[in-house]
């Protein structure tokens, strides 16, 4: 099973061998993604990540609902655990 995280592209760069790298904000975790596979993402869209690429565009609406149904099941396991 794949699990894509959505993230807000917040700087974008040439990475080594000129492939197109950014900065992205996962909810106030930053970390840097290949975005070859996405030349048209722009400084605030918002992309799917997957093992250090990004592989689609979402819009923020959906990446919002992303980190609510994350949050929901975050809620769920803190419930759960004694």
């Amino acid at each position: 099973m794949c699990l894509g995280i959505p993230g807000k592209i917040i700087s974008l760069s040439a990475g080594q061998d000129a492939l197109s790298t950014g900065r992205i904000d996962f909810n106030g975790i930053v970390k840097e993604a290949c975005l070859a596979y996405v030349p048209e993402a722009q400084v605030g869209d918002y992309v799917i990540i997957h093992a250090g690429f990004a592989i689609s565009i979402v819009d923020a609406e959906e990446a919002r609902q992303v980190f609510q149904y994350l949050e929901e099941l975050d809620a769920a396991v803190a419930r759960q655990t004694p």
